[in-house]
């Protein structure tokens, strides 16, 4: 791409607000401009599921409007409604059209509606955008009995945020353990005690199958697959997300679990980058394709494309990692688990600050912290060399990742 072309940026979130900053900071002399649904100024995502429920709405926004001034970066409101790759122009929900010599998709994804009758009902809220986390936040001052649907990252957040705004709170979710997707089943029972001695009430093993309500429309409680009925007056579903794929696949992009991409985050058309929630992508540490949604991967594949399109071209190759607080835990994850044959676990879940390491093959693939930082730390330089160490050793009295990172890295 010529330095003086245009780059236009599809959506508005982290990824797209640190593609931009970083296409200026390698010193791309053209116009930037990124649309985006949203009114307002690009804001961070992780914070709407913590503290801002809390009312802590401070610090959200990720830069100032003069930040965008200063460094010429157009935002545009808008939904972008179509590609003409031909032409390379994309077209907006208004009618209205841009130019661009590249294109990048960051459209990231939407939440999943459960698939359980009664979703018309009043009471029923998601979380991803602020506009839905100020409707949540209002609605948790004034209710009483509080049910999440799911227990995965979102669902436990917004779970300790209702228990923490005074709610009776009852967590159901169809799998053994919360979060079991993600975590080994240490740090998922640590979760669960976590929640359950705060007074939340957790139903593992346990379907939503439909909502009721009352005369007035608003819901009253929830029936679970073995007949029974929870009470809520507020049901908040956080059943996972589905990228936003279809601006890509109405263009004749390949799309699969997410916009297909290269180990350089280029889509089937090289006029066109895809990154974020919404790009299936090879991974070097999951050895295969996937998608992730994180804001690390965000911002680590947005200066990957940047770099790219500034003339520094090189794979995508960041280590992934994760974090979340519920009540008085920080869990950080660095690295892949999700599929693992052996575990050593460091201190002691019931001192509230332990690590787990998790092996595949007799190689370390992921660790996970709880109030541990200094080990959260030491995983992510270790597992990004590639020099990790093995599950004897791990083992062995004593063992300190952090003694074992200075030495080995």
């Amino acid at each position: 791409m010529r330095p003086d072309g245009t780059v236009v940026i599809a959506g508005a979130g982290q990824g797209d607000f640190q593609t931009a900053a970083s296409l200026r900071d390698g010193g791309h002399a053209g116009p930037v401009v990124f649309i985006g649904d949203e009114t307002g100024l690009p804001y961070q995502r992780p914070p709407l599921s913590k503290g801002f429920l809390q009312g802590n709405t401070a610090g959200t926004e990720l830069r100032g409007r003069s930040f965008y001034e200063r460094r010429g970066i157009e935002l545009r409101h808008g939904r972008a409604a179509a590609i003409d790759r031909a032409a390379r122009r994309v077209r907006l929900a208004d009618g209205s059209t841009l130019a661009y010599d590249h294109l990048v998709l960051a459209t990231g994804a939407r939440n999943r509606t459960p698939p359980i009758s009664g979703t018309a009902l009043d009471g029923l809220l998601q979380l991803r955008t602020r506009a839905e986390a100020e409707r949540l936040r209002a609605r948790l001052s004034a209710v009483s009995q509080v049910s999440v649907i799911g227990a995965g990252f979102i669902g436990m957040e917004v779970a300790a945020a209702a228990v923490k705004a005074g709610a009776t709170v009852t967590v159901v979710e169809p799998l053994g353990r919360p979060m079991a997707r993600s975590l080994s089943a240490v740090t998922s029972a640590y979760v669960a005690e976590l929640h359950r001695s705060h007074g939340a009430r957790l139903l593992l093993g346990s379907s939503a199958v439909r909502l009721h309500g009352g005369r007035d429309g608003a819901v009253e409680g929830v029936e679970l697959d073995d007949s029974s009925r929870v009470r809520a007056d507020l049901v908040i579903a956080g059943v996972g997300v589905a990228p936003a794929t279809e601006l890509a696949a109405d263009a004749g992009l390949k799309v699969g679990d997410g916009i297909r991409v290269d180990a350089f985050l280029t889509t089937s058309d090289p006029d066109v980058s895809a990154l974020g929630d919404c790009a299936d992508f090879p991974s070097v540490h999951a050895g295969a394709a996937i998608r992730l949604e994180s804001v690390q991967n965000a911002v680590d594949q947005a200066r990957c494309v940047a770099a790219r399109l500034t003339g520094t071209p090189a794979p995508y190759e960041a280590l992934p990692w994760f974090w979340t607080e519920q009540f008085s835990a920080k869990l950080q994850i660095a690295g892949l688990g999700r599929d693992h044959d052996r575990t050593t676990v460091l201190g002691a879940p019931a001192t509230d600050a332990f690590s787990v390491l998790r092996f595949k093959n007799g190689r370390l693939t992921c660790v996970e912290s709880v109030n541990a930082p200094g080990d959260h730390i030491a995983a992510r330089r270790v597992l990004a060399s590639g020099n990790t160490p093995c599950p004897g050793e791990a083992a062995e009295d004593g063992f300190s990742l952090r003694d074992w990172a200075a030495h080995a890295t």
